[in-house]
């Protein structure tokens, strides 16, 4: 595997240097598209409807249509844009585990520790895994700000992005609302056909067929003589191993940490309470 981004864990004032990989991987047989009469490979250009030029990528800028409006955005407005260059996975908060909605998850990918002494990452772990808790994180990836989970597995620390909340739709279908009447019998029945399809999940004992036999199909031309002779090579670029560096003092960050937010919660108590007998002494002046 080769890591697709580096930084650290921001984690109150404790920062733990990792490394991140992408955590899973598609197993589709790679293909791409020919012309039935030769088998020349089809190859697609970009191409301008006003000049009627083929463009370079170089060359592309991006635009957004609302129907009456037309904006087009250059390299250097993105560029301009907060938040593209962030070496850190900033912890926002932590939440219980069943908080997290399935249907928000998207893109998972493993951390590595890269300090020579991992001891904050391992506490880390540990911590997540004995208060039950996933953290919510911000991290930058390909220049865009995401919100994630930070979530443990097995031993390793891992993150998955999220959906943002309005990318969620709320629908409401005619059908969940009817009013039918479900029977005790029906309900009883319902049950012991669940029970019947009842076990353990693994993963492993499921496999995807129509891949399986697209590999049969392309091996089998392969031993009737059906092939071209083609050759790509795609050369592996040496990885940084780098290293992030070490935590001094492991549990002196971890104390002003814990200090710094109960003074923060305090302080923010402190307010609400002022702002409370503020709110009853004009009131009692109004009276």
């Amino acid at each position: 595997m080769r890591a697709i981004w580096k930084g650290s864990i921001a984690f109150g004032l404790v920062n733990v240097p990792v490394k991140l990989y992408s955590a899973t991987e598609n197993h589709d047989v790679d293909m791409h598209q020919v012309h039935d009469k030769d088998g020349g490979r089809i190859r697609y250009q970009r191409h301008c409807e006003v000049c009627d030029e083929i463009v370079e990528y170089s060359e592309i800028d991006k635009a957004y249509e609302d129907g009456e409006h037309r904006v087009i955005l250059t390299k250097d407005d993105f560029e301009a844009l907060p938040a593209e260059d962030n070496d850190d996975i900033d912890v926002l908060q932590f939440v219980p585990n069943d908080q997290i909605d399935p249907i928000m998850l998207e893109r998972s990918y493993f951390l590595e520790p890269t300090s020579k002494t991992p001891k904050a990452y391992l506490l880390l772990h540990q911590t997540l895994e004995k208060a039950d808790k996933t953290a919510i994180v911000k991290v930058t990836l390909r220049t865009r700000t995401r919100l994630a989970i930070l979530r443990t597995r097995g031993k390793l620390l891992m993150i998955q992005t999220l959906r943002w909340a309005d990318e969620i739709r709320e629908v409401d279908f005619k059908g969940v609302n009817s009013r039918a009447k479900i029977s005790d019998k029906e309900l009883e029945m319902s049950a012991q056909l669940v029970e019947t399809y009842s076990e353990d999940f693994t993963p492993a004992e499921f496999t995807d067929d129509y891949q399986e036999e697209l590999k049969k199909l392309i091996d089998a031309k392969i031993e009737s003589g059906e092939t071209l002779d083609l050759e790509e090579t795609f050369p592996d670029e040496d990885e940084d191993d780098d290293t992030g560096g070490d935590v001094v003092d492991l549990m002196e960050a971890l104390r002003q940490s814990v200090d710094r937010s109960r003074s923060s919660k305090k302080s923010g108590s402190k307010k609400s309470g002022s702002n409370k007998s503020s709110k009853k002494s004009t009131k009692k002046k109004a009276s």
